[in-house]
């Protein structure tokens, strides 16, 4: 932001030399880049932060050395004559596009004369680099770089039927802009346009269909409030940057739209003559203010380690335009702070214009003890077993595209929530899955040099809800994508319960979900809590992406999960007797689970057994017959108060072989 010396001196007495004045501007957060002489002006380059749009103009610059230096501020004066005919009259505007355009004014000006600007304005804006135009170009150009409102002005006659329409552009709609070259358009950009064409790219640059000339005698005068992100979007795929588009990139003051325009109004009604019209078109007049923020005194000090009386925080508060009532400890910020929503923004004001050089190096801050989290402790392990298991850990965007979306979907068949805009290109999915974002960064590393990423994520999914009206549930979760074996993956995730200790409580089903091979995928659970899934990804997915098979993907709720862990280890005893090892091969049908098994033994045993263990799986259908399989297990045995005899042994193993036999009409083999 380049600061005219002579343009600060119209608003304040600047007593001060320019060095002392960027040396306290620098340490107040407007950094000082460089000072050079244009004409005899001293001019002074400044680096403004995206958050400070309010100092893209010298009145905002003006405002910050009137709180630093406690010089009062004069604003300019507006007294305007409206001797023209009423508004409504002369031209209509409609927007249709609210969601890019919040706030749209317009005014007309009739009976101009185009011709070149007073030296003092030509002056003015040569310091500050804008080049000079007309005068009507001029006091547009002006007054954004005095308050940071960027303004337009159109040639009345040349728009069609005098009428305004603030719209989406049309797929592949083009312009001429003021640069005279041509822009093809796309539907996500907002365009001024007339009861034909498009007139302006909106908050970027006009075009020049419409553009003031010699011959031009009416004027339409546009101030209105764009959408950042939405301009940001268009000057970048436009490759069009301008002053206007800098400034709404940095949000405007809302407030301050009516200002600008009857400030440009007064200037071209100076400079050009004309008369203007009666009334002004506003699309939205009334602006919420902004919130309420309570500012305590004690958390002043804590924050920054010394104290500063409460008359120099609200003159410092005040001067910088919040609202305060005397006595009260709740502050109102102006509508030029966007950045002001929060009690510790207050409080860095109040150190910024104090100065951060007079709060001494070695100002006590009390430091509380802290301690972490359960969720932080569940995190660390999650993280650690994980990593240890050999996963790496991937961060993928939660906006993803349909396609990928609709890949793999294992917690709803509701349809995906999307936002208005896209948030990244072709994407605006929210996910409902972490799995398909892994599974295409597995792909991308397969791709780009053939490695097998085995990956995991923790992150927020959004499911959709029944109802239209309700909110989506943000679920915090895990998902692993591997090309290990499926057994490998199950042991990781038994390994991850163990350390959650919640082992002894888990339980799985046999499912089908959309997205995984059939009979390879099951639903785990906790009590009666679903906490997620594991399964082999069905091979016609992974075609999509190019990927070998196999690959097993895994996806878990993580609050489901932490609510029923126990993460502070229990006391157990251990027994000081040996255990008996007894290898059982069981002949089942092959629809029954290893998980089926294994709750049969432990149901059978009871507090003697010291652990059950899977083995194997072998299949011989011509010695067992069509749709029968082997499973080799080995139970252990053990007593906490004596040795255990054989005889023992052998009725526990019978109970075993008997309950295996009545519910999953296993066979043993001899």
């Amino acid at each position: 932001m380049l600061v005219s010396w002579n343009w600060l001196s119209r608003y304040l007495d600047l007593p001060m030399s320019h060095e002392e004045l960027a040396l306290r501007l620098s340490l107040s957060g407007l950094n000082h880049e460089e000072t050079t002489t244009v004409d005899g002006d001293v001019v002074i380059d400044l680096e403004v932060t995206s958050n400070r749009g309010d100092c893209l103009g010298h009145l905002g610059v003006a405002r910050e050395i009137g709180v630093l230096y406690d010089l009062n501020v004069k604003t300019p004066e507006i007294e305007l004559s409206e001797s023209g005919p009423k508004i409504e009259s002369l031209l209509s505007v409609e927007n249709q596009y609210t969601e890019a355009c919040p706030r749209y004014t317009a005014r007309v000006i009739q009976g101009i004369k185009v011709g070149p600007s007073p030296e003092w304005m030509a002056n003015a804006l040569k310091a500050v680099g804008i080049g000079v135009v007309n005068n009507v170009v001029d006091a547009t150009n002006y007054v954004m770089m005095e308050c940071g409102q960027p303004l337009h002005a159109f040639d009345y006659s040349k728009i069609a039927e005098q009428k305004v329409v603030v719209r989406q552009a049309a797929k592949k709609e083009t312009i001429e802009a003021i640069d005279h070259r041509n822009y093809e358009l796309d539907e996500a950009m907002c365009v001024i346009a007339d009861a034909k064409s498009a007139q302006a790219v909106a908050g970027v640059m006009g075009g020049a269909v419409s553009e003031v000339d010699d011959a031009t005698s009416d004027v339409v005068i546009e101030a209105a409030v764009f959408t950042p992100l939405l301009v940001r979007r268009a000057a970048r795929k436009l490759k069009l940057q301008s002053p206007s588009s800098y400034r709404f990139e940095r949000r405007v003051d809302p407030v301050g739209v009516d200002w600008a325009s009857r400030r440009v109004c007064q200037l071209i009604l100076e400079t050009a003559g004309g008369q203007l019209a009666q009334g002004v078109i506003d699309t939205a007049p009334e602006i919420t203010p902004n919130a309420p923020v309570t500012l305590r005194l004690s958390q002043v000090e804590r924050v920054l380690g010394i104290k500063i009386d409460r008359e120099e925080i609200e003159r410092i508060l005040v001067k910088l335009g919040c609202q305060h009532d005397s006595g009260s400890d709740t502050y109102v910020p102006p509508s030029w702070r966007h950045d002001l929503g929060r009690e510790a923004d207050l409080i860095e004001e109040v150190a910024r214009i104090h100065g951060y050089e007079n709060i001494p190096e070695d100002a006590p801050i009390p430091v509380a003890p802290s301690s972490k989290r359960d969720f932080d402790v569940a995190m660390e392990r999650v993280r650690l077993v994980m990593t240890s298991a050999g996963y790496s850990e991937a961060m993928t965007p939660s906006i993803v595209t349909n396609k990928l979306d609709e890949s793999l979907s294992p917690w709803t068949e509701l349809a995906a929530l999307k936002t208005e805009t896209a948030m990244l290109k072709g994407a605006r999915t929210l996910r409902r899955s972490l799995i398909p974002s892994l599974l295409e960064g597995r792909a991308n590393n397969w791709a780009s040099a053939s490695i097998h990423a085995d990956l995991f994520e923790i992150a927020h999914i959004y499911l959709p809800q029944k109802s239209n009206e309700a909110l989506p549930s943000e679920q915090y979760s895990l998902a692993m994508v591997s090309g290990c074996d499926y057994l490998e993956m199950k042991g990781a995730i038994e390994t991850l319960c163990q350390r959650m200790g919640i082992a002894d409580a888990v339980q799985v089903k046999a499912i089908e979900r959309s997205g995984f091979a059939k009979g390879a995928v099951v639903e785990v659970s906790c009590g009666t809590r679903m906490v997620g899934y594991l399964g082999i990804v069905d091979p016609k997915v992974l075609k999509s992406w190019k990927l070998p098979a196999p690959v097993v993907a895994a996806e878990f709720s993580l609050p489901t999960l932490l609510q029923a862990a126990s993460l502070v280890p229990q006391q157990q005893s251990v027994s000081m007797f040996p255990s008996v090892e007894r290898d059982l091969n069981f002949v089942v049908a092959e629809s029954v689970r290893w998980s089926e098994l294994e709750r049969v033994v432990r149901a059978a045993v009871g507090d003697e057994l010291a652990g059950v263990r899977y083995c194997e799986t072998y299949r011989d259908e011509a010695k067992d017959g069509k749709d029968r399989k082997r499973v080799l297990m080995s139970v252990s045995l053990q007593l906490h108060d004596g040795t255990l005899s054989g005889e023992q042994a052998d009725q526990l193993i019978g109970q075993v072989i008997g309950a295996c036999k009545k519910e999953l009409a296993a066979e043993l083999l001899s």
